[in-house]
């Protein structure tokens, strides 16, 4: 990989930016970023004073192999590697006027943690049916992950999904360094499903936090929601995976108990009463499980698999269902 364009100026973009390009400088590598941000002022802020001004601004950006694009069509053009990290709610707008040619001959990593509600597909299926992509050319880099802690250089170990065995160690090379670990797998479409429903569990947690509930029910809590994640992952990506590894329970855990986790607080706000639009507008950053809630019970009409928490958490978003009952129902189910 010798070009590497990365689509998106959020907080994971940004620590992605910030892992390569010091990588770059740290072991010589012959490697070039573009860089798509959607806003000229943030170029031109980010130019001016090496910093993201609306996510990640305390880390300093090293700019000497990064060319910042607004036109999308152009940074992708002049990429090798595409990284997209636009929230899923958007991507679909923003890739809408792109040629079906656009990723011709180029391979894509996805840090989406989310369906596209255009289409109510995963972002490996979007790919592949809107812009003709094979699972061989895409990958997935996935958690237990926070940019925050990435951004602070603290040990992380990141989870590179994708058929391509090569992409995969070639991502790996790209990435690793003396915080940033990696751990190769080839099971892309159920590490996708597992960081989309731990993101709707989340916020299930929040809301029992505010609630009220502590930690005793909480740890009771999370036993059934990796049960939940396996049940849907193994009927809608039946392939033999340990549940247990770092991608699937790991990025649970961490989603569902940090404070850093977007998806937790926002359920949080929830639980304490805030409605959903006013829940949204304390957050400066999107929520994903919000539209994976709606998206997989959708999706698991396909499949018609038990799914008690995505179902409380569905009928609270978008029925308006009492949230105190809603939850005291989940709470009975639960074993």
């Amino acid at each position: 990989m010798k070009t590497i364009g990365i689509i998106g100026s959020g907080s994971y973009c940004t620590s992605l930016i910030k892992i390569i390009s010091e990588n770059i400088k740290r072991y010589s590598q012959d490697i070039h970023i573009c860089w798509f941000v959607r806003k000229s002022e943030t170029k031109d802020y980010i130019l001016n004073h090496k910093h993201n001004p609306n996510y990640l601004s305390s880390v300093e950006l090293h700019l000497e192999n990064i060319e910042i694009y607004t036109d999308i069509n152009k940074c992708i053009q002049n990429s090798e590697h595409i990284i997209l990290g636009i929230p899923s709610a958007y991507i679909y707008n923003i890739l809408k006027n792109c040629d079906k040619n656009t990723f011709k001959d180029k391979t894509i990593t996805t840090v989406i943690k989310g369906v596209i509600p255009e289409t109510n597909e995963i972002v490996a299926d979007y790919l592949k049916n809107s812009f003709s992509i094979d699972d061989n050319s895409i990958a997935m880099i996935t958690g237990p992950s926070h940019a925050e802690e990435i951004a602070l250089e603290k040990l992380t170990y990141l989870t590179i999904a994708s058929s391509n065995e090569m992409l995969s160690a070639s991502l790996a090379k790209l990435l690793s360094n003396d915080y940033i670990k990696t751990i190769l797998s080839t099971d892309l479409k159920g590490a996708e499903y597992a960081s989309i429903l731990k993101n709707v569990f989340a916020i299930a947690a929040g809301i029992y936090h505010g609630l009220g509930y502590g930690d005793n029910f909480h740890a009771f809590f999370m036993t059934n929601a990796i049960k939940e994640l396996k049940k849907f992952v193994n009927n809608a990506a039946p392939i033999k995976r340990d549940i247990e590894d770092s991608a699937y329970l790991g990025d649970l855990l961490v989603t569902c108990y940090s404070v850093h986790s977007r998806n937790r607080t926002f359920g949080n706000y929830i639980g304490k009463g805030y409605s959903v639009k006013a829940a949204q507008a304390e957050m400066n950053m999107v929520a994903e499980g919000y539209f994976a809630a709606k998206c997989m019970f959708e999706l698991n009409k396909n499949f018609n698999i038990d799914l008690p928490i995505l179902d409380a958490v569905y009928q609270i978003l978008y029925n308006h269902a009492n949230v105190g009952m809603e939850m005291q129902r989940l709470t009975a189910k639960l074993n």
